[in-house]
């Protein structure tokens, strides 16, 4: 299994209409500043956890500052039976210069 890329707005798409679980791979401080609304963040040491919990059918979106690192992030997921996995282009900064923003401040 392989993941595939997702622009914005397929993104924003996917969310809306098939309920996506949307990933935050970025730093906590990052995550906790400001976020897309409904992300789940995650780190090492949540990793195994989201993985055994999660629903494996369920399409799953992971981003993270500019859509490089959840690239990644989104092989590692594919390959651990998560049956529908996309990375974010442009990440959560391409995200915030078009849609709403969650921010704790």
């Amino acid at each position: 299994m392989t993941f595939k890329r997702l622009s914005i707005a397929e993104s924003k798409i996917l969310v809306d209409e098939k309920d996506a679980t949307l990933v935050d791979i970025r730093d906590q401080a990052a995550f906790l500043s400001a976020r897309i609304a409904h992300a789940i963040h995650l780190d090492n040491n949540t990793v195994q956890d989201f993985i055994q919990q999660q629903d494996h059918s369920k399409p799953l979106i992971v981003y993270c500052y500019h859509g490089n690192s959840s690239q990644g992030a989104a092989d590692f997921f594919a390959s651990q039976g998560f049956a529908e996995v996309y990375s974010m282009d442009g990440g959560f900064e391409e995200w915030r210069s078009q849609y709403a923003i969650v921010s704790e401040q």
